[in-house]
């Protein structure tokens, strides 16, 4: 069974920095794009960053020069470094995967930027 475990999500003021981690577990890691998703309260699910399996990074227009995706194979870990936070960055982030083309969802940590 696929699991994803976020963590790192906490209360920043705006200016400040936070890394989120997503620990897959079930799934040969290694081979996988990872993608950073989130979600404000009344708004959709957005893609916010993904990672391919040879390490190519792509970013949403928002969050360009800001956030940073990497990933640990040997930690089966994927992060986003968050800097230069917003107000407007406040939202549940998730990390996601495919799984035999079903996409597999973590249970999401909360950042909140405070003005």
């Amino acid at each position: 069974q696929v699991q994803l475990v976020e963590s790192g999500g906490d209360l920043v003021q705006a200016g400040g920095s936070l890394r989120l981690s997503c620990v897959v577990s079930g799934i040969i890691f290694r081979i996988k794009t990872m993608r950073w998703y989130r979600q404000a309260p009344g708004k959709q699910r957005e893609l916010v960053a993904g990672i391919t399996s040879g390490g190519s990074e792509n970013y949403s227009d928002s969050v360009k020069g800001r956030f940073t995706i990497s990933r640990d194979n040997a930690k089966n870990t994927v992060y986003l470094q968050m800097n230069s936070l917003k107000p407007e960055d406040t939202a549940v982030y998730y990390c996601n995967v495919l799984s035999a083309w079903n996409p597999i969802w973590g249970q999401g940590t909360q950042v909140t930027v405070s003005s």
